[in-house]
């Protein structure tokens, strides 16, 4: 293990003892079991039950192909706050096994582009392949870190994210590259872990309460800060109280520290300069 700085909220928030790949491997371990064996218990839910809680409309999930949807573990509902519309271009950070890029291709339409980007091969590799089954050419996933994109400038309308930052390492770093990556003026819709209390170091460097959507939860006020930093305007803010957590351990946590589930939506500013980190 090394020491490092812990970066929950873009501010450096304790200094302890973290193996950042000991976590990123907990986190890749998870979402590749997610993907694959999608049946057995997580820290948090899974699945169709769970994304028609959050208010995603039966009729569109039964147009995506049920792979993506057994394998959803998402905490909100991102998509009705993002008015995507044909024909735009959309990010989403954090892809996992699809669900919600191809509700987005199906929105943006066949002259629309959906790009999503995920850290776990398994995931990546699922929606890939769902995404190719199901006939949706301008769906495209790419395995790499939602902290450094390879994609160009100013060249994405939506960038939307679902449970995906508080996994994040660097999140200043995640909302920097999606302020450099939208247009100005695009929009931001996401759903995320956040916390009422600053989390104890210990609840921070704990790598399986991270993996777990816990350990990586900003404290809320500093989340937000965040995101205006990296030059965004937030325009509306949700409580998504039908999400929930499962374990004991999870569950004593999150009320704990005051771990909660947020949507909300936010837009580029006009004159907003990002530097890839």
């Amino acid at each position: 293990m090394r020491e490092t700085n812990v970066q929950t909220d873009g501010l450096t928030v304790g200094v302890g003892i973290l193996d950042v790949e000991d976590l990123r491997r907990r986190v890749r371990q998870v979402y590749r079991d997610v993907a694959i064996h999608p049946e057995q218990g997580f820290h948090f839910e899974t699945g169709r039950a769970l994304a028609e809680r959050l208010g995603y409309p039966p009729e569109e999930l039964d147009a995506i192909p049920a792979g993506a949807i057994e394998s959803f573990a998402g905490v909100g509902y991102p998509l009705n706050l993002a008015g995507i519309r044909a024909g735009e271009s959309v990010l989403d950070l954090g892809s996992g096994s699809g669900m919600d890029s191809m509700l987005a291709g199906r929105q943006v339409g066949p002259a629309g582009r959906v790009l999503g980007v995920d850290l776990t091969r398994e995931q990546f590799a699922k929606a890939a392949r769902l995404a190719a089954d199901a006939g949706l050419p301008q769906v495209e996933f790419r395995f790499g870190s939602i902290e450094h994109l390879e994609i160009d400038d100013q060249c994405i309308d939506v960038v939307v994210s679902n449970g995906a930052i508080n996994l994040a390492v660097d999140k200043l770093a995640v909302f920097a590259e999606a302020a450099r990556v939208l247009r100005p003026g695009g929009r931001l819709a996401l759903a995320d872990i956040v916390s009422e209390r600053r989390l104890p170091e210990r609840v921070v460097c704990d790598a399986s309460l991270w993996a777990s959507c816990i350990g990586g939860a900003a404290k809320r006020d500093d989340y937000m800060a965040t995101i205006v930093d990296a030059g965004f305007t937030i325009e509306t803010l949700r409580e998504n109280q039908q999400y929930r957590f499962l374990s004991g351990r999870a569950i004593d946590a999150a009320e704990r520290w005051g771990v909660t589930s947020i949507s909300l939506l936010a837009v580029r500013n006009p004159h907003a300069t990002s530097v890839r980190s």
